[in-house]
């Protein structure tokens, strides 16, 4: 069914584009609004910096996206992304040593953040009544009566029955709606402080024989004594298509190098040799990327007593996270998913559509904003309106690190735990609710036991300044 003639989307990166492909079976025209001129091939452009560091395209994302654009995976791994399943194909160092490899229920497509959004584009080409008009700046709302009824493009009018702000963290939509009378939104933050900084690799060839690992992740320390500030980074060599990676470091409140000298000074002193002997054994591709931009932001536009009606939010225009959680790309597209089955079951595009679709987006957004804050809020450097008393920051400071590893440890002795977990990092169940499962608070026990008389029947802590072990205690763990 038909909602309108005409649809507008501000922004055509990943968020914008799905929303694009959510809003085509029910208007006459969708016209996506991008400022920059979008490369035919996977290309960095100005409007989306981030696209140089590491991005995770979750299993949530992954079905989203797929199910607005029919093939996208398949697409996406033809292009050059590889499917891979991280508990095999990634070298993991947590706590004290690396971690065994075994089998898992989860798997994952690594690619770059602009291949990702090249098969979008291509997709978004293919439908017909979409049209993208790039190199175009939007510099506010047309409004009448409660509702936004279109937009303005340098110096033009577009009428509109729906718009999407898909414009990112530095949307203006909410300053134009103060502008014309409604009220400012109430804003949940915490920032804690992340920076990361990454440099691009074209992998040898061949590899060597001793680098069965496709992905190296370094977790930070846990030991609370003396040691290089590095030993605190999170650390990714991340594969991506064309045979090459994406070293990254990033960390909380620390000072990240900024020049290909530091950035290599600093990965010869990360917890393990092995990041920056790999990165010696690679060619560099680019220059030092840093980014700051990180802090977790949610825009409240489901506690406006009336929203305006004609206008949705979809990506970091309404809720954006700290990118370590990899969590971005996922939820736009979920958001935009939610987007297209609230059109497919209303008939008019009232105060009530924008109600219900608030409220459920609302629901969606909980579960990626409830992990960010269970991590971020145990850092002292964070600030914003969601920093915990400190009591409660100290606590989570002591158990955040802690918890997450236990559960890994689990995961490795267990099926069931380790599906769950896997659900939960994928977005397809919150925290709370894998809390409350009784059969994974048995899990966490028998795992406690077990750890506590010895007896896990999956090794870990492996020597972290030796080569991570290409064993796979797949068989172990099945016992």
């Amino acid at each position: 069914m038909k909602l309108g003639k005409t649809a507008v989307v501000l922004g055509g990166s990943a968020a914008g584009l799905c929303s694009a492909g959510a809003l085509a079976p029910h208007f006459d025209q969708v016209l996506v609004l991008e400022r920059d001129e979008l490369p035919a091939a996977a290309e960095h452009r100005r409007g989306v910096p981030q696209s140089k560091h590491p991005h995770f395209l979750l299993n949530s994302g992954r079905r989203a996206i797929g199910a607005l654009f029919p093939g996208f995976e398949d697409d996406l791994i033809a292009a050059g992304g590889l499917h891979l399943m991280p508990s095999m194909d990634a070298a993991y160092l947590d706590g004290q040593g690396w971690s065994a490899r075994k089998r898992s229920a989860m798997t994952m497509i690594y690619s770059s953040r602009i291949l990702i959004e090249r098969v979008l584009r291509d997709k978004v080409r293919g439908l017909p009544n979409v049209a993208v008009r790039e190199g175009v700046t939007v510099t506010g709302l047309s409004t009448r009566d409660g509702a936004v009824t279109g937009v303005h493009v340098d110096g033009e009018h577009i009428d509109a029955d729906l718009v999407v702000d898909a414009m990112g963290r530095g949307s203006s939509v909410s300053g134009w709606l103060v502008a014309a009378g409604w009220p400012e939104p109430e804003v949940r933050t915490l920032d804690a402080k992340v920076t990361y900084t990454s440099r691009w690799y074209e992998l040898p060839t061949p590899r060597p024989p001793s680098w069965w690992w496709q992905h190296l992740v370094i977790m930070p320390t846990p030991d609370k004594g003396d040691h290089p500030a590095e030993h605190e980074f999170l650390v990714n060599l991340f594969p991506i298509e064309g045979n090459r990676v994406i070293a990254c470091m990033g960390s909380w409140g620390l000072d990240m190098p900024r020049t290909t000298d530091t950035f290599v000074e600093s990965a010869a002193r990360v917890r393990t040799p092995l990041f920056a002997a790999a990165m010696a054994r690679c060619a560099p591709t680019s220059e030092v990327h840093l980014t700051r931009s990180t802090g977790n932001k949610w825009r409240r536009y489901d506690r406006l007593r009336q929203p305006p009606r004609g206008l949705v939010f979809i990506g970091d225009a309404i809720c954006a996270f700290n990118p370590f959680y990899a969590q971005g790309i996922s939820s736009a597209a979920g958001s935009a998913l939610l987007l297209r089955e609230h059109l497919a079951r209303a008939d008019r595009l009232d105060a009530a559509f924008i109600a219900r679709f608030l409220a459920g987006q609302r629901t969606l957004l909980r579960v990626p904003w409830s992990l960010a804050m269970a991590r971020d809020q145990g850092y002292e450097c964070a600030v914003g309106t969601e920093k915990p008393p400190e009591w409660r920051r100290r606590l989570l400071a002591a158990v955040s690190g802690p918890a997450f590893s236990f559960i890994v440890g689990a995961a490795r002795e267990d099926d069931v735990v380790d599906e769950h977990f896997a659900k939960v990092f994928n977005m397809d169940e919150s925290l709370s609710q894998m809390l409350r499962n009784p059969r994974m608070l048995a899990g966490f026990l028998r795992h406690y036991l077990r750890k506590a008389l010895g007896r896990q029947r999956v090794p870990f802590d492996f020597d972290a300044r030796a080569e991570p072990p290409a064993t796979d205690y797949s068989a172990a763990a099945a016992r």
